[in-house]
């Protein structure tokens, strides 16, 4: 498909400085320009490509004001990098969706599936299941008895819903995750454990997306419960009882004990651990590796394990490097005291 800078300033609702009849038909970073290409320019350190791109359109901020000339077409709308994520979905929802039922797919009699949905090759779909409209299903997906799937979700291949559970409409689930899988409770007695079962369920809200290999445990009572628009990258574990409020992002690797309720609009780096039953407030944001061992109030960045406002991090990490010379300091200090003592003494 082929678009002008004119539809495409139409449809950001932002101002052409260039050619308005300039057309583009892919995307290509800034630093990797070609004609016929779309690019953008949102982070500063990548200002001087805009410069040199062979890229037929760039899309910048209102506040750009080029130092010297600009080959391409330049678009200026409010947030550059939003911008090219509206034309990214635009693009997706313009290809054709997988439709059909695979005769190699495993579906139950009293399982009910929507209208226009896709199911793959061996995927697998329970007793009592529901998937809704539109929803894709790829291959070896597992949905287990009486579990349900919303409208317009896609299930990437190897996904596993275990039985009960709730996922919302517009959800994606990348390869892998893991929803509703038995939340780690076990009491301890003289020959071992005893397992404690996990009769809870998951759900998940609408406009929810998982990355591949993220586990969300199912409660032991209740339900772990993932609000509306948030984001998981790959390779996290939600613990049971959990509940994550809308908006919530984390990057790759975190982890969350059991029973921790984390606020909305909240932020939180890459391996980021919380421990388990405390409270994080509302739009928190947390620097990659952090430790929380403690309930947190909204609004605070925080950093270091265990984890502390940001600010006195940096304070304190100046002296860290220093503690050496440090102690071997006041282990002097403490010496010539004592030989003062002494002296006095005498």
């Amino acid at each position: 498909m082929e678009f002008t800078a004119k539809q495409i300033a139409t449809y950001l609702q932002g101002t052409i400085v260039g050619d308005e009849n300039a057309k583009v038909h892919t995307f290509a970073k800034i630093e990797e320009g070609i004609p016929g290409a779309i690019s953008f320019l949102a982070n500063p350190k990548y200002t001087h490509y805009i410069y040199e791109t062979q890229s037929t359109i760039v899309l910048v901020n209102n506040d750009f004001v080029p130092e010297q000339e600009v080959k391409a077409t330049l678009i200026k709308v409010v947030n550059a990098y939003d911008s090219l994520a509206q034309l990214l979905n635009m693009y997706e929802a313009s290809k054709p969706k997988l439709k059909g039922i695979s005769p190699l797919a495993s579906i139950a009699a009293s399982a009910k599936i929507g209208k226009d949905v896709y199911i793959g090759p061996f995927a697998s779909i329970g007793e009592g299941a529901e998937v809704s409209d539109n929803t894709q299903i790829y291959p070896h997906v597992t949905i287990c008895e009486n579990a349900k799937v919303g409208s317009n979700t896609i299930l990437y291949p190897s996904v596993t819903i275990y039985h009960d559970c709730r996922v919302g409409n517009n959800c994606i689930l990348h390869a892998g995750c893991v929803i509703g899988s038995d939340g780690f409770g076990f009491a301890p007695n003289e020959k071992g454990y005893d397992k404690i079962p996990q009769i809870g369920i998951v759900i998940i809200e609408d406009d929810v997306e998982i990355g591949a290999n993220t586990c969300v445990d199912r409660s032991t009572m209740g339900a772990t419960v993932i609000h509306k628009g948030v984001k998981l990258d790959n390779l996290i574990q939600v613990a049971h009882n959990v509940e994550i409020g809308s908006h919530t992002v984390m990057a790759a690797q975190v982890g969350i004990a059991g029973s921790t309720k984390i606020g909305e609009w909240c932020m939180f780096g890459g391996q980021v651990g919380m421990a388990g039953h405390i409270k994080i407030g509302d739009k928190v944001n947390c620097g990659a590796q952090a430790g929380i061992t403690g309930n947190t109030k909204s609004g605070v960045t925080i950093i270091g394990s265990p984890a502390i406002e940001a600010k006195n991090f940096v304070k304190s990490s100046i002296y860290f490097k220093h503690l050496p010379e440090m102690a071997q300091e006041i282990a002097d200090l403490k010496k010539e005291i004592d030989t003062l003592k002494e002296q006095i003494k005498k």
